[in-house]
């Protein structure tokens, strides 16, 4: 075998097989396993025993069935996955159930595929879910697509009816921009233009199933377009002087190798290169797409799980909190404004909230209601979101794996869809939350003035940020006690006592966090507004944090002390120190920022 065969016997590609209930896709399944030699061997012999002791009809649906019981024997397939060969390449076929209950299933499986089959049963004909399917494969933006009209041989093989079949959803298709590459009349159970051309339908002169899916190509966009690493992990070496910190994730598009100069958004933290770290695997130079791996840097900067990792000289990713989107809604609740949702893109996972719906489509009737204020079961939304943090995306039609989504609600994944385009953040939610509170605030009848003018000092909240070990908790308690012995009203907040561990990292724990910091805000504008210099330690904070502090302390400010503290990046540091200073002396500078921002009123201290 010539070296380009063998590289091409090792090409992969994932297919998506979709179809209503009992329209056969499981007997496609089992046929194409039974006809390219993919099954274990003596399974199908088997199974027709199996039958054929329990007086039941042979149907290639079953193997799958006893495939999957066997799966703690190794067997290669699960509920939702399995694998053939043929002399081109290996397939992973995705199985996406044809119940509408069972839609979100078909978003996993469809997520990564790069072609797929749509299951269509020649005597019930178009289905409301053959139409949901064909938008769902509309939206998810795969291209390649291959119709196959199933149970021809219940309809007496006509091409009469094949053309009909061929014509309607043609035609609905082509109202959603979707233009499939081929009809192909089957019989699966029969085996009719699975693998073998049909001596049952002279008329028809097309590719069988298993050459049409050797026919499909694996786009070159996802080797040819920007590099795009969601970073899944950080992990952090110290056993016998192995000091690396390998970022790891699987790449989604793209080609990167040593040396290359990266940046990862939102952060937009920059650094090169350094190593590739693969385990258990030869050491390689290069990471490309599809491939999970590890990468070092030269220098050590701070991100967090969740960000995405670009080359510099390749096209940026959008980094937002508003996008427009087509989003498919399974919920059983329907998606309203005013509730926070869970968005998961790449590697992050942020909360969510509609900001407004566009329109609303009717995905099997192709209607569209431009005043409906929620999204139902089964709606298909141009909608407005927005994250109560940035996150790095791309348009759809530039990168489609992250410019795809899920949305989860009550711990279920609730809807899926894909981003057009980025969003202007003017009047954000966030921002109208602030402006209401603040129109509602009911002040007593003492003023800050006054207050000022009793206490001696202005209202101020103070952060005191570091990583752990920096002395953080320990300056912070010192200034308090300094400023409270020289009679200024001091409060000093333990955030273990209302939150446990804020220090979550992670991208799952970012949401809970993010709620955290916002509950910590609302608390800080109370006791600012009391007069009060409130007291606090943090780590793992960005300056997205810091900002979103400093709106909800607002009209008071905020104060930030920094012990070396990596992860704030460009963010506006009152006193920087280094960790675990000498307290007396660190003590003494944050006074003295304090007092050159004129919080004392005329007093020496």
């Amino acid at each position: 075998m010539t070296e380009t065969a063998v590289r091409k016997s090792e090409e992969r590609m994932n297919l998506v097989i979709v179809g209503h209930v009992d329209h056969g896709k499981s007997t496609v399944i089992g046929r194409l396993l039974a006809d390219t030699g993919s099954l274990p061997e003596g399974k199908l012999e088997q199974v027709k025993a199996m039958c054929e002791r329990n007086s039941r009809p042979f149907e290639y649906a079953f193997l799958l069935d006893a495939l999957k019981n066997e799966q703690s024997q190794g067997i290669t397939i699960d509920t939702a996955r399995c694998f053939f060969k043929t002399d081109k390449r290996h397939y992973i076929i995705n199985d996406a159930p044809g119940h509408i209950e069972f839609l979100k299933n078909m978003i996993t499986g469809a997520a990564r595929a790069e072609a797929a089959l749509l299951v269509i049963d020649a005597e019930e004909g178009i289905q409301e879910n053959s139409k949901r399917h064909g938008y769902m494969i509309s939206m998810l933006g795969i291209k390649q697509i291959a119709v196959l009209v199933n149970k021809m041989d219940l309809v007496d093989y006509s091409q009469e009816v094949f053309e009909k079949i061929v014509r309607e959803y043609n035609d609905f298709l082509g109202h959603l921009g979707v233009h499939p590459m081929i009809f192909i009349p089957v019989a699966a159970r029969e085996g009719d233009n699975i693998a073998t051309i049909s001596p049952h339908m002279p008329w028809y002169e097309g590719h069988t199933v298993l050459d049409q899916v050797d026919a499909f190509t694996r786009p070159e966009g996802s080797l040819a377009k920007p590099f795009r690493l969601p970073v899944q992990d950080i992990y952090k070496f110290t056993a016998q002087g192995d000091d690396r910190r390998i970022i790891s994730g699987t790449v989604e598009t793209g080609t990167a190798k040593v040396g290359d100069h990266v940046i990862f958004y939102p952060s937009g933290k920059e650094t090169i290169i350094e190593s590739v770290e693969r385990f258990n695997a030869p050491n390689s130079t290069e990471v490309k797409a599809d491939e999970a791996v590890g990468v070092t840097m030269t220098t050590e900067i701070y991100i967090k799980p969740g960000e995405l990792m670009c080359r510099a000289d390749e096209l940026k990713p959008k980094v937002g909190r508003r996008f427009r989107a087509n989003v498919f809604w399974m919920g059983r609740a329907p998606m309203i404004p005013g509730k926070q949702y869970k968005l998961k893109i790449g590697a992050t996972k942020v909360a969510t909230e509609l900001a407004s719906i566009e329109s609303v489509l009717d995905a099997s009737e192709l209607e569209t209601n431009h005043n409906k204020q929620q999204l139902d079961r089964h709606d298909v939304g141009e909608i407005i979101l927005e994250t109560h943090r940035p996150v790095a995306f791309d348009n759809r039609n530039d990168i489609e794996p992250t410019g795809r989504f899920v949305i989860v609600d009550d711990f279920e994944i609730a809807g899926a869809g894909v981003i057009l385009e980025k969003v202007a953040e003017t009047d954000s939610i966030f921002d109208r939350q602030i402006k209401q509170r603040e129109f509602a605030w009911e002040a007593g009848e003492v003023s800050a003035a006054e207050r000022e003018q009793r206490f001696n000092h202005k209202g101020k909240f103070i952060i005191v940020t570091g990583e752990p070990g920096s002395g953080r908790r320990n300056l912070a308690k010192k200034v308090e006690k300094h400023l409270f012995d020289q009679g200024f009203n001091t409060y000093y907040f333990g955030i273990t006592n209302q939150f446990g561990d804020l220090d979550q990292h992670g991208a799952a724990g970012t949401i809970q966090r993010d709620r955290q910091i916002e509950i910590l805000g609302e608390l800080a504008r109370i006791m600012t507004d009391a007069g009060l210099l409130f007291i606090t330690i943090l780590t793992d904070i960005d300056e997205f944090d810091l900002n979103k502090l400093r709106k909800l302390n607002e009209p008071n400010e905020v104060f930030v002390v920094s012990l070396g503290d990596p992860a704030l990046g460009g963010a506006v540091i009152d006193v920087q120190l280094e960790p675990s200073p000498e307290i007396e002396s660190a003590v003494e500078k944050v006074v003295e920022g304090l007092t050159s921002q004129q919080v004392f009123m005329d007093f020496s201290i």
